[in-house]
């Protein structure tokens, strides 16, 4: 016998005077029998539920009954809903769409207007404007796989493009800067790792169940170690690139340069992700300082060009 079953029929109850045994069992697609149990269950645990019979009949909540809607503000159903309707865009499921209209049957007549409209004011939506379209599909399956303590194993692009094939119990889906990420216990490293859902391929879930462990949760947060490791470096940009440099500092790095330019202190870390950076700027961007920098940014230009220096037919 399902719980949410169970609220779910007591949310209907509240919200209609009188519903039959056959609406309520095709409402849920059990049997009519289940659902005379599930009422006796109902009634057990404290909630007045009579039957009437003859046409017209059905299932009602005792009139004496009550259950205070109030019990939530303006402000507590409008966060609710707004994190629920956010996150259903990205990971649709039976169960977020029950307990949004579960949500929904709290809000009083003389205030749904108002938090419809505030609710409305703030819009997030987690899917990309393009790209990878196994995303959503893969969020839907790892959160299968977890519920249900199975298995998942598939292809896996690390760093520097090796491929490897991996099979993990999946624990947690993590959203991290605008990135999908799942965290769980990998077979082929003996440690929990966190895989990135784009670099995945060739997801399957598997038969075999697995008991879960206690795991410690992934650390989300490396700003202060980044901060540490970090310097800056003196960058001079065309002004049609400052929206995308605004991405990685704030206006206190930029000094005028000139009518089209600007000087940045840079945040920099010497890697190939952050010389990447630089070069997704074009000819926009030109390092300025330290030399060695300015340098290797001259030499990958120079790999770049000779990839170009042939025509290839």
């Amino acid at each position: 016998m399902k719980v949410d079953r169970l609220v779910s029929i007591i949310m209907t109850l509240l919200n209609k005077e009188r519903i039959g045994a056959q609406e309520l069992a095709d409402m849920f697609e059990v049997s009519p029998r289940t659902i005379y149990r599930d009422i006796d269950a109902i009634n057990m645990a404290g909630i007045p539920i009579r039957s009437i019979s003859g046409v017209g009949g059905g299932f009602e909540i005792m009139p004496e009954y009550k259950i205070d809607k109030n019990v939530f503000s303006t402000a507590d159903l409008l966060a609710i809903l707004m994190g629920l309707s956010n996150l259903s865009n990205m990971i649709q499921s039976d169960e977020l769409v029950n307990v949004l209209a579960k949500i929904k049957s709290f809000i009083p007549v003389d205030r749904a207007k108002d938090i419809e409209i505030k609710k409305n004011q703030i819009n997030i939506d987690l899917s990309s404007w393009s790209g990878n379209r196994n995303i959503q599909p893969y969020l839907q399956m790892i959160k299968t796989a977890i519920e249900d303590y199975k298995q998942i194993s598939f292809g896996y692009i690390a760093h520097h493009g090796n491929k490897t094939v991996r099979t993990v119990e999946p624990y947690q889906l993590v959203l991290k800067s605008s990135h999908w990420y799942f965290y769980g216990y990998c077979y082929h490293r003996n440690a929990y790792r966190l895989f990135r859902l784009s670099r995945m391929s060739e997801l399957q879930i598997e038969q075999k169940t697995f008991v879960p462990r206690d795991y410690q949760q992934p650390i989300l947060d490396f700003e202060t170690i980044i901060e540490t490791m970090q310097e800056e470096i003196k960058i001079r940009i065309h002004k049609s690139v400052l929206d995308r440099v605004l991405e990685f500092c704030t206006c206190d790095h930029f000094l005028p340069d000139g009518d089209e330019h600007y000087i940045v202190d840079f945040p920099f870390l010497e890697n190939e992700y952050y010389y990447d950076i630089l070069l997704s700027f074009g000819d926009k961007c030109e390092c300025l300082e330290p030399l060695h920098i300015r340098e290797k940014m001259k030499q990958k230009i120079q790999n770049i060009a000779a990839i170009y220096k042939d025509i290839h037919l």
